[in-house]
């Protein structure tokens, strides 16, 4: 992956649109950070190979950056965002990582389900 350059995830966000994709969407602050710390409240989300249908993604931000995906009823949104890459299968992937480096979201799209 590398940071992301707006102008191109913008680009690949215009290729998804108006198509049926996959998606996979997580947030984490550390899943075991509670065991470390008594004090930490952790928290997370996780969807993978839900298939949605957006009409409009646009990113936004100086860095990080948000994502949102307008769909027919809704939204999907995803902030904090650092790093992107387009793989050879047509998927974007993009990746949010903390000051430390650690994961802290992941966003990504596919016209195929992920493994």
């Amino acid at each position: 992956m590398q940071p992301i350059d707006a102008a191109a995830v913008q680009e690949a966000l215009n290729r998804l649109a108006n198509r049926d994709v996959y998606i996979h969407l997580e947030t984490t602050n550390g899943a075991y950070a509670a065991h470390h710390n008594e004090g930490f409240f952790s928290a997370g989300a996780f969807i993978r190979n839900a298939r949605i249908r957006f009409t409009r993604g646009k990113i936004t931000g100086l860095g990080p950056y948000r994502i949102g995906l307008k769909l027919d009823i809704g939204w999907v949104y995803a902030e904090g965002l650092t790093h992107w890459e387009w793989t050879k299968e047509e998927q974007l992937l993009l990746a949010g990582h903390d000051y430390e480096g650690k994961l802290a979201v992941a966003l990504e799209l596919s016209g195929k389900p992920f493994a």
